[in-house]
């Protein structure tokens, strides 16, 4: 028999209070790193593996055929330039870990007479997020 766990939302980046919703990035710090982060394979992989299912560090690195430690120094990225959402699944043994979701539907680059514009599309947070696996 599979040992239970529970997901419980312990999000570790800052949302847009509108989510679902396009947000425009103007800082051109912020610009620079989802475009150095989008232009890494490997990140683009957590990426991919990760949509629309929440998956763990050595999921992730086996998943994308990467090591453990590239893995979480992707991950870190990911998760400090808001593309993912990071929460803790509980089990009864006592043993939580972290898991990892994509926390965004796009992002789009579009160029303007103004210059560069940026929009990302967040994901809405489901505020039932405690489940039972």
């Amino acid at each position: 028999m599979s040992q239970a766990s529970v997901s419980v939302s312990t999000r570790s980046q800052t949302r847009s209070p509108s989510a679902d919703a396009d947000q425009v990035v103007a800082d051109s710090e912020t610009i620079g790193t989802l475009f150095d982060v989008l232009d890494d394979a490997n990140a683009r992989c957590i990426l991919d593996a990760t949509d629309g299912v929440a998956l763990s560090a050595s999921e992730i690195a086996d998943t994308c055929d990467i090591p453990l430690s590239t893995a979480y120094r992707k991950l870190d990225q990911l998760v400090d330039a808001g593309l993912l959402s990071k929460s803790l699944r509980v089990s009864r043994s006592g043993k939580h870990t972290s898991e990892y979701e994509r926390a965004i539907d796009d992002v789009t680059v579009s160029v303007t007479s103004s210059g560069l514009e940026v929009r990302v599309t967040h994901r809405a947070v489901d505020s039932s997020e405690s489940v039972v696996t």
